[in-house]
Formats: C-alpha cells, structure tokens, sequence
C-alpha cells in the first residue's frame, strides 16, 4: 500500500549535525531498502528494538515473544532530509500503519507498525504528525502506530545488512521491496538520492 500522505505541519528545525531515527514497520529487509535510496541517508542498519539483549536474535525475535519489532536504525543529515520528511516517507511507502501486528502476511508483533523516538523533539514530530494524518482522513482505517521508547537497538545479523541490495531477484524481495521502491520513486521522486534508479 503506498499513499501520498501531505508532508509534515511540525517538524524538527534544520540542523548541521548527524542524526538518527529508529522506525519499525514489518520486514527490516523491505523497510531498510526503502530508506537506502533517499538523499541525505548515510546509513541504514537492520536491528531488533523493544526487548532485551539476551533475546536479539533472528531466531527468538520470529517466536513473537521476545517484545523485539524488527526495525531499522537510519543515520541521516537534517540539512538534507528532516525527521518530519522520514517520517512522511514511513507512513506514505514504508509499510502499512493500519494493520496491527502485521504487515501483509508477516504476522506477529515482531511486524507490528511503531516508532522509536530518540527525543522529545523527534516523539513531538511523529504525535502531531500522525493526529495531522488522522484529521485529514488519509487512511481508510485507523493508525495503529506505537510510539514506543526509549529502548536499545541492537543491529540484526550480518546476513540481513543490505538484504535486498544484494538479493534483488529474491522472490520475497521482488514480491514486497520491489513495490515499495517503485512507490517511493513515483510519489516522492524528489527525495531520492539518485532519481531513476533503486
């Protein structure tokens, strides 16, 4: 499901420094693939955010029961793209923020929609950006999105870094990434680092 959600009212204020943000919202592999085309990223590292240390591993982390979501720690430059446009881009080609505990037929809450802000200013931003999407009744169904936090990231294992980057004919590559890369190409081509390409 992709949507051309308007961009943020409240946003952060530009800045010169490096920061990061923390989103989760289904298939590391898929959501990481979205976030590595955009200008402005650095890096986008795979983790594990909302349980313990002793718990995050791929294997225990797909039981559902360790509190972890699969998510993505994304290391950007405000100057280029503010926390308010990542956000834009998480709720309108990402994933889907209507389905709880899910995304498409991933199920459990290690898929489940949520947001890890790393301040006050960044948990400001999502709040009033996700009541600003609720009153322009841009979904058809409610926002399920978590704001949760504050809570460690702990980066997946080295085989899922880069995943759809160096799998693109995967089948499930092709089959959820694919699209999502293709949506964000049509509605916010000018976010992209390099237009015209993944």
């Amino acid at each position: 499901m992709a949507v051309a959600v308007p961009p943020p009212e409240l946003d952060e204020e530009t800045a010169s420094t490096p920061a990061q943000a923390i989103l989760a919202g289904g298939c590391f592999w898929c959501v990481e693939a979205v976030y590595r085309a955009l200008k402005g990223v650095r890096s986008v590292v795979s983790g594990y955010c909302g349980g313990n240390a002793a718990d995050a591993n791929y294997e225990r982390v797909c039981s559902g029961r360790t509190g972890h979501a699969e998510a993505v720690r994304i290391d950007f430059d405000p100057s280029q793209l503010s926390y308010g446009r990542i956000l834009q881009v998480f709720f309108g080609v990402a994933h889907d923020p209507t389905q709880k505990n899910r995304q498409g037929n991933d199920i459990g809450p290690q898929y489940r929609s949520a947001i890890f802000p790393l301040n006050a200013a960044q948990e400001r931003v999502a709040r009033a950006y996700m009541a600003q999407l609720d009153r322009a009744g841009v979904f058809a169904a409610p926002i399920v999105t978590t704001i949760e936090g504050p809570t460690p990231f702990y980066p997946a294992e080295a085989y899922h870094q880069d995943y759809a980057q160096r799998h693109p004919e995967q089948p499930y590559i092709c089959a959820v990434a694919r699209p999502k890369q293709d949506s964000l190409r049509r509605i916010f081509p000018e976010f992209l680092m390099n237009p015209g390409q993944e």
